[in-house]
């Protein structure tokens, strides 16, 4: 649970913050403001259970943030604590429900006995409100009048329509004479946790909560009808077949019921009227790509149609100019950085300049540009691991549970959170590459130590690859890499040079030497010495003496 001190003296704050046994009463955070209009903001944005505020404050007093609470937030307990002891102010506190009016100078005891009185008062009814919404949800799943299934299959199965329709007039959802309807598409954020959270992360509840307030405003004047879509998670379907022109008016006033239960406001992609219910399915895909093609710039719109460019099948001409390749150089550059934090921010900051140029964001350019990241990733590892690029790109692809791009379709649209997103991919992605090749320098160098220290015995690939766990063709691609030539010619090259450095002792003779250096075949070493060197060991050992 939270809670909020209100209070314009910083003092009695701190004394309330003391006295109260928090972790007692089962609160976790507690929050301060220092005016009656502050503790409004703050319980807008954190939604505390419970308000402990003064009474007279210069900015906004508690007689104006009880009934502020009264209205917009009536599950929220409050206790005033005052250094006024009158009786008007007193009865209204009763009015405006609230636990208990305690005088200063405060004491613990009394304190605590009201927090300890709001808990339970506000679980209580916590669990009333649970309980009747979870009977809510059992009831109308049993009452045909909602027909999720039904009025679904208006939608997707073309085939059982006409009888669907039937049924759903048969049971007076859908009015007997109406014969034109309109559609419009919400869709629901599946990753708003803390909405989830206050509905016990029972999604069914919350949608069930959310068709409870948009059919506030259609069945009581038979325009239509809420319902939450089969064919799709995440959407609700609002069908209208009265008061079509008034759709923006419906739209604002069911969002206003929305942010006064739910403190959201949700998007909507609508369609045009037609007929029923064969442009059902038109209008269905019409509205979802009204709400792909919403421009996230404009935070404010909440009703969003289909753009004429796209009705006559061309894109915008600001979304034609966007494409990652623009700024594509300019991320590789960055993650083979090593990790330059300055390089790597800068990158993001390009993309995010570049997408927002022309004026206009959609989801659908933003979960293009996700995947063209993730395309960039993939292309980027193969380019510079090669076949070790798999496992790398697994653990990645793993890792993003934890780091994962924001909502595309969020109630709301941040920049900087995208802007964050691109810095941590290409961060994880840098670390990523410059790990691996940290490895496989220390992999090379130590396969090198090895032959230096062992270059007399006998040496092959397999040997070599069986030692490091590693295979034969990344030695062989390594070697290749790094000096040019495969595993076997590197080892006969120092082998000859060390036969170079033992033939300035005359008293060694050539296939004393040839053994020496691993080379057990006097035939076999002449023949490499003379590949290596242009000349035989013996016209070498004489031009050393000459």
């Amino acid at each position: 649970m939270k809670a909020l001190i209100v209070d314009d003296e910083a003092r009695v704050r701190k004394a309330v913050r003391l006295l109260v046994d928090w972790e007692g009463h089962g609160i976790q955070e507690v929050s301060e403001a220092g005016s009656g209009n502050e503790a409004i903001e703050l319980i807008r944005h954190n939604k505390p259970e419970l308000v402990i505020t003064d009474m007279l404050m210069d900015s906004g007093n508690g007689l104006e943030l009880m009934a502020w609470i009264s209205e917009f937030a009536g599950s929220v307990k409050f206790i005033v604590v005052s250094g006024h002891n009158d009786f008007e102010l007193v009865r209204s506190t009763v009015r405006h429900g609230g636990i208990d009016y305690i005088l200063k100078p405060i004491e613990a005891e009394a304190i605590n006995a009201a927090v300890a009185k709001a808990v339970a008062e506000w679980q209580a009814e916590e669990r009333k409100r649970v309980g009747q919404q979870q009977q809510n949800i059992q009831l109308n799943e049993i009452r045909p009048v909602y027909g999720e299934k039904l009025l679904s299959s208006l939608i997707d199965d073309a085939n059982s329509a006409e009888s669907s329709l039937r049924r759903l007039r048969a049971d007076q959802v859908i009015p007997e004479q109406t014969t034109t309807v309109r559609l419009l598409l919400l869709q629901v954020d599946a990753e708003d946790e803390p909405l989830l959270q206050r509905f016990g992360k029972n999604s069914d509840l919350l949608y069930f909560s959310i068709i409870n307030i948009c059919n506030e405003f259609l069945l009581p004047h038979r325009r239509g009808t809420a319902f939450k879509y089969w064919g799709a998670s995440g959407e609700i379907i609002l069908l209208l077949w009265s008061g079509h022109e008034a759709v923006a008016e419906l739209v604002e006033r069911i969002n206003q019921g929305l942010f006064h239960t739910l403190q959201r406001r949700m998007h909507f992609g609508v369609a045009a009227a037609g007929v029923l219910p064969q442009s059902l399915p038109g209008q269905y895909a019409e509205a979802g790509a009204a709400i792909r093609c919403r421009n996230l710039l404009h935070s404010g719109s909440y009703l969003h149609t289909l753009p004429t460019e796209s009705h006559n099948g061309g894109g915008t001409r600001e979304t034609s100019r966007l494409r990652f390749a623009d700024v594509q150089e300019d991320w590789k550059m960055a993650v083979l950085s090593g990790g330059n934090e300055q390089r790597i921010a800068a990158a993001a900051q390009k993309w995010i300049d570049t997408l927002s140029h022309g004026g206009i964001v959609t989801p659908e350019m933003l979960e293009q540009w996700r995947s063209d990241a993730l395309s960039f990733r993939e292309r980027l590892l193969r380019e510079t691991l090669g076949s070790d690029a798999g496992s790398v790109l697994t653990a990645l692809i793993q890792d993003d549970r934890q780091h994962r791009a924001p909502n595309s379709n969020a109630y709301s649209f941040s920049l900087f959170a995208w802007r964050d997103w691109a810095v941590d991919l290409m961060s994880r992605l840098s670390r990523s590459i410059s790990e691996r090749q940290t490895k496989e320098k220390h992999t090379i160098g130590d396969i090198i130590k090895y032959i230096e220290q062992h270059y007399m015995s006998e040496l092959s690939l397999q040997d070599i690859a069986g030692r490091f766990f590693v295979s034969r063709e990344y030695i062989s691609r390594k070697f290749k890499q790094e000096f040019g030539i495969n595993f076997s010619d590197y080892l006969s090259k120092y082998r000859i040079d060390k036969a170079k450095l033992l033939m300035l002792n005359p008293n060694l003779k050539i296939s004393q030497i040839a053994e020496m250096v691993g080379i057990h075949d006097v035939k076999y070493f002449s023949k490499v010495f003379k590949k290596q060197e242009g000349i035989s060991p013996k016209e070498y050992r004489h031009k050393l003496s000459s």
